[in-house]
């Protein structure tokens, strides 16, 4: 599922926007609606207001180091994780309401905010975070790259956003853990092109056991139980002493795992690898 920025949805852009109908109205001695509609939308303890400190944070925030970007954008991440949706899609559809009745709606749209890239990519962070549906992981990388070279003024490795993204989300609940199972998918099929049967089958076993630590451990251990009986056949028929004594090895070092350990990409990895390796060795 692919993330859409909404103009008529991010609090923080209407936000910049009633300030400044606010500065024309006044230029045109007008009474300004606007300043009604901030007051009634945006103080005290409003669900709006909580959202729009959340964006006034990237806003205020700029060349800054890199830990302290990364850890404005997971802190937004997790507060924006416990506010209320159904609160917040409420408090949008009043907001929008009042500035319809108040404005032409294109025409109050139409006018240009400072940071509007940055507003555009948090709204769509935040949204991908609250979404029930898995999201295309490349929106996440794209909108989190570009809110860290907001924070940073400095440009960022796609590489080293997806890293982080995926050390973040193996953290949180099913649908954000299926999330990194995907990322991690997109990774092997970039390295490699051609998978083999075995290692398709338990990336989906990774990807639709996401939420359970004790299926991913049987799988696990059943798959390092085959991959080490194998690769100890394989050695047998090696001819060269020393690859024969490092495949033995090998064969040894592949342990079950325990109930108590976690199962995570590190192991993911390792069965990629001793696949390929028993492929190498099967073509010898």
């Amino acid at each position: 599922m692919r993330i859409k920025h909404s103009k008529f949805r991010n609090t923080g852009l209407i936000f910049e926007l009633l300030v400044k109908q606010i500065a024309v109205d006044t230029l045109n001695n007008k009474d300004s609606a606007a300043v009604k509609i901030l007051r009634e939308n945006f103080t005290g303890k409003s669900i709006l207001g909580k959202e729009y400190k959340l964006y006034e944070f990237i806003s205020k925030n700029k060349g800054v180091n890199q830990s302290r970007a990364e850890a404005i954008v997971s802190t937004i991440i997790e507060v924006s994780r416990r506010l209320s949706q159904p609160g917040l899609k409420q408090a949008k559809y009043k907001l929008i309401a009042d500035i319809k009745e108040a404005y032409n709606i294109e025409e109050f749209f139409g006018m240009q905010v400072r940071d509007y890239k940055a507003l555009a990519a948090l709204y769509c962070l935040m949204e991908a975070q609250n979404n029930s549906d898995i999201v295309n992981p490349q929106v996440l990388v794209n909108n989190k790259t570009t809110i860290l070279e907001h924070l940073t003024k400095e440009p960022q490795s796609e590489e080293n956003v997806k890293d982080t993204l995926i050390e973040e989300y193996s953290k949180y609940d099913k649908d954000l853990r299926l999330l990194t199972m995907k990322m991690l998918l997109e990774r092997f099929n970039e390295t490699y092109k051609d998978l083999l049967p075995e290692q398709k089958r338990v990336l989906k076993e990774f990807i639709t056991s996401a939420n359970s630590n004790r299926r991913l451990l049987t799988v696990v251990n059943e798959e390092m139980d085959k991959l080490a009986g194998t690769i100890a056949k394989l050695a047998n028929k090696v001819n060269n002493k020393v690859v024969k004594i490092k495949l033995d090895e090998i064969s040894k070092s592949i342990k079950p795992l325990t109930a108590k350990d976690k199962i995570t990409d590190a192991h993911l990895v390792n069965l990629m690898q001793y696949y390929d390796l028993v492929n190498e060795l099967s073509n010898l």
